[in-house]
């Protein structure tokens, strides 16, 4: 059964447009506070009826008191529909922030990523940590703008200036410093053409990363190889590899920076006629734990999932609790070199596999 479209939602000021009055005259008309004459409480109400006004939960709750309820939300991509916590990153980060909220006797709530207009201001939410946020996020503006405390990178907090100022929180990341890292690995183990897949979104991981990469080629004047992934998802990050390892000059050294399955990255890699480490080195922008029992074992470039989402919910719960408490939290990325981009001298000293027989 299929429902009909929802058109621009419509607001306070709105009504108070089309009845020719104040948005406080709104306001008390329709929550029957203030001293108003009957037939403007009456004619205001009828005006949001012919309108279908829906007064904002979220506004309702703030004056009537907290639910406890914090909203999570991975807004990586927002153009289409997509469950994030699918992803290895994004299901650590929501089970550590749910697990943090709980401790703290709060609920958790996961917000759509993908709707129409400001559907997620129906949710009656006392705090949001929006994960991820693109340029110019409407959900970290929408929410702020209503009075909801919001924990998002510093980006984000920047371009709502004016409403983060009492209520706008941090976490985040030098994503540029930990991808320098990374490349600064592969090159000392030897890699001459280093190849990159990442995500064709506006949020900060991807733009910081992605322009760290092009930038430290462009330092040596080496042609950049990358792979965009307009969404999300295991099997686009697969085909991307398949494309970059299938080109005319292939690469030496693969840095990944889209969650995928280690497993059936080194399956297709192996498919393709390549052998990890030795005609291709390979990092992993993941936190699926199966990387380290791989066969080479995967060197990863974590983001401490657990860590920022504790973080992240204590910012919120002082901020809701009118306890004094950091503007934010900067942390730095966990690389973990392992087998998978180990320089020639390291793999001649790994000792040989055991086989039956």
């Amino acid at each position: 059964m299929s429902t009909p479209d929802r058109g621009p939602r419509v607001r306070l000021v709105d009504v108070a447009r089309a009845a020719g009055v104040s948005k406080t005259t709104v306001s008390d008309a329709l929550n029957g506070a203030g001293r108003l004459p009957a037939a403007t409480r009456e004619h205001v109400q009828k005006v949001a009826r012919s309108l279908g006004y829906r007064p904002n939960a979220t506004a309702r709750l703030l004056r009537a008191g907290h639910t406890r309820l914090l909203g999570v939300a991975a807004r990586e991509y927002v153009e289409t529909p997509w469950v994030y916590p699918e992803l290895a990153y994004f299901a650590q980060i929501v089970t550590a922030t749910t697990r943090a909220a709980l401790a703290h006797g709060y609920g958790v709530v996961l917000l759509p990523t993908y709707g129409p207009d400001d559907c997620w201001l129906d949710m009656p939410l006392d705090g949001v940590f929006v994960i991820d946020p693109v340029q110019a996020d409407p959900m970290v503006r929408d929410f702020l703008a209503a009075g909801v405390p919001v924990v998002a990178d510093r980006r984000a907090l920047a371009e709502a200036a004016d409403q983060a100022r009492d209520i706008g929180r941090w976490v985040d990341f030098d994503y540029a410093a930990a991808v320098r890292q990374v490349l600064g690995h592969l090159e000392e183990a030897g890699a001459e053409r280093v190849a990159v897949v990442a995500g064709a979104t506006t949020a900060c991981f991807h733009q910081q990363t992605t322009r760290a990469y092009l930038q430290w080629c462009a330092e040596r004047r080496r042609e950049p190889r990358i792979a965009y992934l307009p969404a999300p998802g295991v099997q686009p990050a697969l085909d991307a590899v398949t494309e970059l390892l299938a080109a005319p000059a292939p690469p030496d050294a693969l840095l990944t920076l889209v969650e995928l399955s280690p497993p059936l990255l080194l399956d297709t890699i192996r498919r393709l006629g390549r052998s990890v480490p030795d005609d291709l080195l390979l990092v992993c922008a993941t936190e699926d734990p199966a990387a380290r029992y791989t066969d080479p074992p995967i060197s990863t470039l974590g983001f401490l999932p657990g860590q920022t989402a504790q973080a992240a919910v204590d910012l919120l719960v002082d901020c809701l609790e009118g306890r004094a408490g950091d503007a934010g939290r900067l942390f730095s990325a966990d690389f973990q070199a392992r087998a998978s981009s180990a320089p020639p001298a390291r793999r001649a000293a790994r000792p040989p596999r055991l086989t039956r027989g």
